[in-house]
């Protein structure tokens, strides 16, 4: 049916299907961990939602490219499109469908109902888990429905047939809108939305080459994952994943910052900005945000110092003065947080009262107390008060950024006076001050702070850093430790941000040989395994969420720097 090339192709199991600027995605996935054998359309308002259940007649090989998803079956095929990011258009030859409410049933407060658009000769499907409606517009071909206006529990479905051709257009929307143009080429729409990842591929990545394959598919988790303003998202916003994982975490959305800067400055900017639109009175930045839900209950480690650094030296144009006073107070109102609400009184390193505020949910730092003073919280917390200090003076404030520094240097001291034991740094109970040593990674985070480590702390850094690096990268605990797990979230496996901090701060260390192996593994490991959550640190496969794009988007940095590195 159709002959233009439509980008990289992935596993629909691993990666949804879903436009930029969508809240809703084509996917089998339809709750954490959980694949139906069906593809859904998955809706990311108020939640993560299937809310249709698409269904061929017979079975049939679904593939996926970043433009196009077919049903293959030697009677014929189904292919799915998008037209723009709040309608998709179907078309079928030989095989039929059935679109299904993905609840069957309905309640006064919860499901899907269907009734007949008698105006439109539509169907529409309205979603009590959503709060919209699913409009099924007919083209070609003829269309029929069992369950309109059924109450209680039922099957509601539509029918498309196999005996002739068919095309249909599905439009999320809220109460009311135009009819669908039905004018609109199916061929040209996979054309438009071919064309318009191509686009966001070459601004990304001009750089890419053969030796970084995983380029593309980076980009499609990247742009695929990203929605309109909408609910409390009051700017585009690159989602962690158009899976379960449908939220901005306060230190996740730094990275995609980081990766989108060379390319769209101002998409960039939004990613950087998304948690702190919704800062506290006490300058907290909130734990995630979603379309409709905010949470506070625990926060993210401080690293917006260090990524405001790299972001700056990234993006594609300066900041405005007006830009400039807006990120400096509120980068100081979140380090306010930490000096103000998070440091015992006469003490000088701040703490976290829980693994989830390091992001480090469950690693075996935290495993003898919860409430800590740890040193990769204090060395995230020196570059951001460095990065302070240079904006204050960047805005004619030269006495606050005295202070900043001055606070700094007394965090440096207490990090090194007290946190470090002569061979590795150890955490410390902030409450009777008891060292509290571990095998985790974390300890180890402080090598983010480059040059600004003494020589033979950078080194034991570095040597300590060997014993979890394997085949595929950083392990965030031994493979040999008692307490590695293989699927244990911060208790083994390898993630993304941990890569990221480690191998920049390797470099700004100077062990520039380490930090290219730390690249060179971690690219390999996602062009064999994806872009998921995390990974077995032993064999290498993804776990979790199997479209996370803070792991697209370290892929990218480590590409676009090796490439760079390469060809200078």
């Amino acid at each position: 049916m159709t002959v233009v090339h439509t980008g990289p192709a992935f596993s629909i199991q691993d990666i949804p299907f879903s436009h930029r600027g969508a809240w809703f995605s084509i996917s089998p996935v339809v709750a954490a961990h959980t694949h139906a054998p069906d593809l859904h359309l998955v809706s990311h308002q108020t939640g993560m939602h299937p809310v249709l259940r698409l269904t061929p007649a017979a079975d049939a090989v679904v593939t996926a490219t970043a433009a196009l998803v077919t049903w293959r079956h030697h009677t014929g095929s189904i292919e799915l499109t998008y037209d723009g990011p709040d309608t998709v258009r179907l078309r079928g030859r030989g095989l039929g469908l059935r679109i299904a409410a993905a609840r069957a049933t309905l309640t006064p407060f919860s499901g899907t109902y269907l009734h007949d658009d008698p105006v439109t000769g539509t169907y529409v499907f309205t979603s009590y888990e959503t709060g919209r409606r699913y409009r099924i517009t007919p083209l070609t071909g003829d269309l029929r429905a069992i369950g309109a206006q059924a109450l209680g529990t039922a099957e509601r479905a539509v029918l498309l047939p196999a005996d002739q051709p068919w095309e249909i257009a599905v439009e999320e929307y809220q109460t009311a809108r135009r009819p669908y143009p039905a004018d609109r080429d199916f061929d040209q729409l996979v054309g438009l939305m071919a064309a318009d990842f191509a686009g966001f591929v070459d601004a990304l990545a001009p750089w890419r080459s053969p030796e970084t394959p995983g380029t593309e598919l980076a980009a499609y988790v990247l742009w695929s994952a990203t929605v309109a303003p909408a609910g409390f998202l009051t700017r585009p916003a690159v989602l962690m994943s158009k899976h379960w994982m449908n939220k901005v975490w306060s230190w996740d959305h730094c990275f995609n910052a980081l990766a989108l800067a060379d390319a769209d400055a101002e998409l960039a900017w939004h990613q950087f900005h998304l948690p702190f639109d919704h800062q506290d009175p006490t300058g907290a930045l909130p734990d995630s945000v979603a379309h409709s839900e905010i949470l506070y209950n625990y926060v993210k480690p401080p690293v917006h110092g260090w990524a405001l650094r790299q972001l700056r030296r990234r993006l594609s144009r300066p900041l405005s003065a007006d830009a400039l006073s807006d990120v400096y107070q509120r980068l100081a109102r979140w380090t306010g947080f930490w000096l103000d609400h998070r440091r015992v009184p006469g003490h000088h390193l701040p703490y976290y009262q829980h693994g989830n505020d390091s992001g480090w949910d469950n690693a075996t730092t935290f495993d003898g107390d919860r409430v800590i003073e740890t040193p990769d919280l204090a060395a995230l917390l020196i570059l951001q008060l460095h990065q302070l200090a240079d904006l204050a003076a960047e805005l004619h404030r030269p006495e606050v950024a005295t202070q900043w520094r001055r606070t700094a240097t007394d965090i440096r001291a207490e990090l090194l006076g007290k946190l470090w034991d002569g061979q590795r740094f150890v955490a410390r109970s902030a409450r009777d001050g008891q060292a509290r040593p571990s095998t985790s990674l974390l300890d180890l985070m402080p090598i983010v702070l480059g040059a600004d480590l003494p020589t033979d702390v950078s080194a034991a850094l570095a040597g300590g850093l060997k014993r979890h690096l394997t085949a595929h990268g950083l392990a965030t605990e031994p493979v040999d430790s008692p307490h590695y797990v293989a699927d244990g979230y911060w208790r083994g496996p390898i993630w993304a941000p941990a890569t990221i901090l480690i191998e920049d701060g390797l470099r700004r260390a100077g062990h520039a040989g380490l930090a290219d192996e730390v690249s060179q593994r971690f690219r390999a490991l996602c062009e064999k395994s994806g872009f998921a959550e995390n990974f077995d640190a032993e064999t290498g496969a993804g776990l979790r969420d199997r479209a996370y794009t803070w792991t697209a988007s370290s892929y990218l940095l480590l590409a676009a720097a090796h490439e760079r590195r390469r060809h200078p």
